[in-house]
């Protein structure tokens, strides 16, 4: 059956935001007088809601963790000049061939909604984007397939048309709990095997590499 739809993660996938999310991760901890987890620690936890992010890493209350919360997005706002986050290779020359191809494309993310659709603009794709879902809109994010599902139900469109892409076990698991064919990219935050391990139908090493699993000349 020939895939119609595809639901991309941002961070990690499309976006190269590794090195800013990881600065102000560290720097939010330090003024919160906080031990600063090395960058792989923080690199692991792209992908979730940033309040379960400091949980794991700080080990802190809720109620600390919203604080830190607020204080990120104040560090994240002066950080996030133009150019600060920059398309990973071969991603806006993909996605416009994907949307030629008549290929419904989405974004399905751990993001804000103050961040992710301007960030979605800068790279230079937003005008082949139909749908994006945020942090902010759903109830249960990653892993959870809240967004996967609000995504399908948003468009009409079926679990077994649709491919999951992103660069965590979270997004696989995300879109294998909500009955998608799943990819893996290992550019990213995540590994070979931890994409494998995850259940995804396929790893790639390179965006562009979707064009064979969709088929698209």
């Amino acid at each position: 059956m020939r895939i119609t739809t595809v639901i991309l993660d941002f961070d990690g996938t499309l976006g190269d935001s590794r090195r800013i999310i990881v600065d102000t991760l560290r720097e939010t901890l330090r003024q919160h007088g906080l031990p600063q987890n090395s960058e792989d620690e923080c690199a692991a936890t792209i992908g979730l809601p940033l309040k379960e992010a400091f949980v794991r890493l700080a080990k802190v209350d809720d109620a600390t963790a919203m604080d830190c919360v607020a204080t990120y997005r104040s560090i994240f706002d002066i950080h996030n000049v133009t150019g600060a986050v920059k398309p990973f290779a071969n991603v806006v020359q993909t996605v416009e061939r994907m949307h030629a191809a008549d290929l419904t494309l989405t974004i399905a993310s751990s993001r804000g909604r103050d961040s992710l659709p301007s960030l979605v603009r800068s790279i230079g794709i937003g005008q082949y984007i139909s749908y994006i879902v945020s942090a902010d809109d759903v109830t249960h994010a990653k892993p959870h397939p809240e967004p996967v599902l609000l995504t399908l139900e948003h468009l009409d469109a079926k679990p077994e048309e649709t491919l999951v892409v992103g660069d965590m076990a979270f997004d696989i698991e995300m879109g294998r709990r909500a009955d998608t064919l799943t990819c893996g990219v290992t550019y990213g935050n995540g590994t070979l095997a931890e994409l494998e391990e995850a259940g995804a139908n396929w790893v790639i090493d390179d965006f562009a590499q979707l064009l064979n699993i969709l088929s698209v000349e």
